[in-house]
């Protein structure tokens, strides 16, 4: 029997869950049936006013706090969320369609542990001093303020987490604001700080849509740095609300990644590996591979392995342990991608799988789609230069070294990409040609949580991960001692 209970979720400001005061509400749908579920607050500027409050009244304690003292609270919190996985995994499924083994493997397992590495990278960590022959430089790392953090729907709690652990662990305070299609784990992320104790006001979440929550947050005369992650065009305007206040901006926007097939590369593991790199999460993640070149002597070869190996990809119920692709975040999304079908067409090219919406029994409602390859669209079409954030993939033919860097280089974006060789030195120089900021030789999406994570041109502005993010959440001071 179907629970047609709508849950009702609220924001959590100064460590109470409050309405919105308007009482507006927005619908909360889940993209595999297309039925509503819950309900969360319509905010406005009035929330934000009182959020960014609760931030600016908890900062100076905890800022005060020691760096240990941070580390262990962020600990904490990792035990307790969990505790907590296959609620998580349970429910971020639910909210974004997604199958539910990557949400246990991914969301569920990477929030955990993105706590519990920046509690140890604190811990680790050593102040800098800088000798000179009459004088010591001490760096002191002192934290921003109070921050925004946007984030968007393909990812929820684990993009969340990623920017909630170093925001708090460098002392700063935080007002949260998730995407409104998938609000579920963020408000299961506030009844995590609740439970455990975390002071009040240090973590803030507010509900809404980007006109009515997001861009009060972010222009806010009271917020200090912002961090967003979301599509190219939002981040434009975050970026213009953000300059005429100086904030500090952290920008990783979207992605148009070429996976790159050398013919002397591993043919089963390229197939595999191309394929997942292109249709993980139903292709809705900005790393994904979605223009995959491969070298003209295997190109056949390589086509005929791949199509099969897609065909055989089982979409389907996304509470079933199999399935490999579940839906698609909403109608609207759906409809975007299947424009872009009709646009392959129109620029000369060939579906070789897929193409068409489909119906898993059980999920008619739902925003669902088959995986989607083209061949035979020009290297500088649309389909194959704009970001499309779904099953869809096209194939593109090279001779030579010059002619796939060009191909990979010509798009605005420069967020990731991945190169298929035998010839790990070949694949390592390849890369760094790329115009990029993360290549992967023979893997995808292998993440060192050390290692920066970002984008140039319209994939984005600034570094996070390990150190970047340590040093992005907070404002390096020099202290010079000189010495009779």
């Amino acid at each position: 029997m179907v629970d047609e209970r709508i849950l009702e979720i609220k924001n959590y400001i100064g460590g109470d869950f409050i309405d919105s005061p308007r009482g507006d509400f927005l619908g909360v749908f889940e993209p595999a049936t297309g039925r509503q579920f819950a309900s969360a607050p319509l905010s406005d500027a009035s929330d934000v006013d009182i959020a960014v409050e609760a931030a600016r009244t908890a900062q100076p304690s905890w800022g005060a706090l020691g760096i240990r003292e941070r580390a262990d609270w962020l600990e904490r919190i990792a035990d307790a969320l969990e505790e907590r996985h296959e609620e998580v995994a349970s429910l971020e499924s639910r909210d974004t369609g997604k199958p539910i083994s990557l949400a246990r493997s991914v969301d569920a397992t990477r929030s955990v542990s993105n706590f519990r590495f920046f509690a140890e990278m604190l811990r680790s960590q050593d102040q800098e001093v800088f000798e000179m022959a009459d004088a010591s430089n001490f760096v002191v790392n002192k934290p921003v303020g109070v921050g925004a953090l946007i984030t968007p729907w393909n990812l929820p709690l684990y993009l969340l987490s990623w920017k909630i652990a170093p925001a708090i662990g460098m002392g700063n305070s935080v007002v949260c604001k998730p995407s409104e299609l998938t609000p579920m784990t963020a408000d299961l992320l506030m009844r995590v700080f609740d439970e455990i104790g975390l002071p009040e006001g240090v973590v803030n979440l507010v509900h809404g849509d980007g006109i009515g929550a997001g861009s009060p947050l972010v222009s806010h005369p009271g917020v200090d740095f912002v961090s967003f992650t979301g599509g190219t065009s939002t981040g434009g305007k975050v970026a213009a609300s953000a300059a005429p206040s100086f904030k500090k901006l952290s920008l990783e926007l979207g992605g148009k990644n070429s996976s790159i097939v050398f013919s002397d590369c591993d043919m089963q593991s390229a197939v595999s590996g191309v394929a997942r790199a292109g249709f993980l999460n139903q292709g809705q993640v900005c790393l994904c591979g979605s223009r995959i070149l491969v070298e003209g002597s295997i190109y056949e070869e390589f086509r005929e392995r791949f199509v099969r190996h897609v065909e055989q990809m089982k979409v389907g119920d996304p509470s079933n342990e199999g399935t490999e692709l579940g839906a698609l975040i909403s109608q609207d999304h759906l409809e975007k991608v299947l424009g872009y079908v009709e646009l392959a067409k129109e620029e000369g090219g060939n579906i070789l799988t897929g193409g068409s919406r489909c119906s898993p029994d059980g999920f008619e409602g739902g925003n669902w789609m088959l995986p989607t390859v083209i061949e035979g669209v020009g290297a500088d079409s649309r389909c194959a230069t704009e970001e499309i954030f779904g099953p869809l993939v096209t194939l593109h033919s090279f001779e030579s070294e010059e002619e796939a860097l060009g191909i990979a280089n010509n798009t605005r974006y420069g967020l990731a990409g991945s190169v298929w060789t035998g010839d790990l030195e070949r694949g390592r120089s390849f890369s760094e040609k790329m115009e990029t900021g993360m290549v992967w030789v023979n893997s995808w999406l292998h993440r060192d949580l050390r290692a920066p994570f970002g984008g140039v041109k319209d994939s984005g502005v600034g570094r996070e991960g390990g150190r970047w993010s340590l040093g992005f959440f907070s404002e390096a001071m020099n202290v010079c001692v000189k010495r009779d």
